[in-house]
């Protein structure tokens, strides 16, 4: 799971070194790399609203999807950790 801090591996869960990265890299690029993030955020969000109506209450349908797929996302969240920790080291450099 993507909480375990004690991976002797990577030094830490790669939340904990997003988080690291984040607090430590360059302002501009962390500031890009959540803007980004929010901007994917928003188009999921539309495109939900568009494939199944603006009557539908897509926060709640994402919540169960969160619920009843928690495996799938602390997957999916890991991964993307480890993707916005290369996204931010690269343009660092």
């Amino acid at each position: 799971m993507f909480l375990d801090d004690d991976d002797d591996i990577f030094g830490g869960s790669p939340q904990k070194k997003y988080f690291d990265i984040i607090f430590n890299a360059n302002r501009n690029l962390v500031e890009d790399e959540l803007t980004n993030n929010l901007r994917k955020i928003a188009a999921l969000e539309l495109l939900l609203e568009d494939m199944l109506g603006e009557e539908k209450d897509i926060l709640q349908i994402v919540q169960n999807y969160i619920w009843e797929n928690q495996e799938k996302i602390d997957q999916k969240t890991t991964n993307l950790f480890i993707e916005g920790m290369g996204n931010i080291l690269t343009k660092n450099e």
